[in-house]
């Protein structure tokens, strides 16, 4: 870590030239980390609190960032769209995984994220009207069968996942991932039909902030009466500036180093290190089944995005 850009340097250094492929493996370890952290937190807090202490530590790191860069005006200007896509992009996402960790691995979590990009190809399509050939369209059906034999082998009987932290069954749990990964695709075509031009870092940092106060009362409301312990908090903590925060400002700067289409795999990668992490620090067990309904998830997901065709054609542009 010392060798980069620490969160408080201008923004100059944020977006100076760098090799693309050491920020691409860091965000990977770093966002598949953010599954172990939300774990750990969520056995105490509960999954609403999580998910707002996630966004509040967030913001509250993303806002000085938007202030030294000066733009405040810009946040001030386009608080309404910034802030409703933190509802989307942000607050169910971070509820919604927070809830399906109570019962299921992070591993298979991080599986199932992997699948942002297809449906967000799927919501481009049917909202901004891309196009989809026969090799992308190929790539959903694939994408959605691995997806269904994942979720067949994890919620059936004889499952590996059992609820250790509140009695959530493991069906419920998948199909919160599931609304988590839909509203991701969502929120991608709507930020770019309503906030192309905008600087990143500030939709970064408002998406945090709206997040935080959709989120707010019914944290409150659920507030755990006892106090969690130390891990809990380093946890959230851990997840809110290493895995929110230090994770968009890498993101941004892949997306300007790398083209997105190279930003947007990170999200084949990450389960890797979710899956290494599960299993060191939680005991967590890898099952064959698992590692290949997740190979088809990769390959389809690949295919729908465009990132991976069959036969001969123009490579997409990044």
């Amino acid at each position: 870590m010392s060798s980069r850009p620490s969160a408080i340097e201008s923004p100059e250094a944020l977006t100076s030239p760098k090799p693309w492929r050491t920020d691409f493996v860091l965000l990977a370890a770093i966002w598949g980390a953010s599954f172990l952290f939300m774990r750990i937190g969520v056995v105490e807090f509960g999954p609403l609190p999580t998910a707002a202490m996630r966004a509040t530590i967030a913001a509250a790191f993303l806002l000085p960032m938007v202030w030294l860069r000066g733009s405040l005006p810009d946040l001030a200007k386009h608080w309404r769209k910034t802030f409703f896509i933190g509802l989307l992009n942000s607050a169910i996402p971070f509820a919604m995984f927070s809830f399906a960790l109570l019962s299921i691995s992070t591993g298979l979590s991080a599986i199932l994220n992997a699948t942002v990009p297809m449906f967000g190809a799927l919501v481009a399509w049917l909202w901004l009207k891309d196009k989809l050939n026969a090799s992308r369209v190929l790539g959903l059906v694939i994408g959605f069968a691995g997806v269904a034999l994942l979720a067949w082998r994890a919620t059936g009987p004889g499952a590996s996942f059992k609820p250790d932290a509140a009695a959530v069954a493991p069906g419920w749990a998948v199909l919160a991932c599931l609304i988590a990964v839909v509203c991701y695709g969502i929120s991608a075509s709507y930020a770019k039909r309503y906030l192309s031009g905008l600087p990143p870092l500030v939709t970064a940092a408002g998406s945090q902030i709206g997040a935080t106060l959709g989120l707010a009362l019914p944290a409150l409301w659920l507030w755990p009466a006892r106090m969690p312990g130390s891990a809990a908090w380093l946890a959230l903590l851990a997840v809110g500036v290493v895995c929110t925060g230090l994770a968009y400002i890498l993101y941004f700067r892949l997306i300007e180093n790398a083209g997105p289409a190279r930003a947007l795999s990170v999200t084949f990668v990450l389960p890797v290190f979710a899956v290494l992490y599960g299993v060191l620090f939680l005991g967590e067990s890898v099952t064959p089944w698992m590692l290949g309904c997740a190979g088809v998830i990769v390959c389809g997901t690949a295919l729908s995005t465009g990132l991976l065709r069959l036969g001969r054609g123009q490579r997409p542009k990044p």
